[in-house]
């Protein structure tokens, strides 16, 4: 899902005009026609007796008046509004102009100026932006497909920005963490401490890996995720 638009003066990266078609067309579609066999299907379910809710299946399938159908249509429309609305506000758009980078999701914004770019790369799935000091000014996952990504690069080339081919600089600053890590202060081992714990907590653990992320930031040191393991290396250059 997602796609580049370019024009002369900014370069947006995903929400395109397709994927807003394929998910207020598909979903609505789909959840409309759902709505209307929703009864035929209670009733078909309500015969398999491994199948569970059979009291509400049973009561569905009980229902043959034309209004019940009307009811299920409905039903299934506005549940496939709600759900592309909100796969779309799950979704990463990047707006790139020669002024600034704008990363929008979940109704959050970040905006990096340009002034403060030093290098941008692709690291994995993730944008990330570093200023002249190897401090992450923005690290975001994006929903491009594979061939899609390609198009990444150019759009930030385009508008002025380094662009670095081979990835992180500074990747191989990068140690795995681990609990009372030695060489790290207290402060830092008891935030990514708790970072360690928010990986299995959906949406809220999702926020707090953000925040506490930003705040050992705040310490001088960068952290980034794989697979559920935390690494880190100092933000000041070598």
């Amino acid at each position: 899902m997602g796609s580049t638009t370019d024009t002369q003066n900014r370069s947006v990266i995903g929400h395109s005009t397709t994927d807003k078609v394929v998910l207020f067309g598909g979903l609505p579609l789909l959840g409309l026609v759902l709505g209307y066999f929703l009864p035929r299907i209670a009733d078909w379910a309500s015969t398999l007796g491994w199948v569970p809710f059979q009291g509400p299946l049973k009561l569905i399938a009980g229902w043959d008046e034309w209004w019940v159908s009307v009811i299920c249509i409905v039903i299934g429309l506005l549940a496939g509004v709600l759900l592309a609305a909100m796969a779309l506000e799950d979704t990463l758009k990047v707006t790139v102009t020669r002024q600034s980078v704008e990363f929008l999701k979940n109704q959050k914004t970040v905006t990096v100026p340009r002034e403060k770019v030093a290098v941008a790369f692709l690291d994995g799935k993730e944008i990330v932006l570093q200023d002249s000091s190897s401090r992450e000014l923005a690290r975001e996952k994006h929903d491009q497909l594979k061939s899609e990504a390609k198009q990444i690069p150019a759009a930030f080339r385009a508008h002025g920005y380094p662009w670095s081919e081979g990835g992180d600089p500074h990747a191989d600053r990068f140690r795995r963490w681990v609990p009372d890590e030695p060489e790290l202060p207290p402060t830092v081992n008891a935030l990514l401490k708790a970072r360690s714990k928010a990986f299995d907590q959906g949406d809220k653990g999702k926020a707090d890996l953000r925040e506490l992320r930003d705040e050992v930031t705040k310490l001088g040191y960068t952290v980034k995720d794989k697979e559920k393991k935390q690494y880190w290396r100092p933000t000041t250059p070598r």
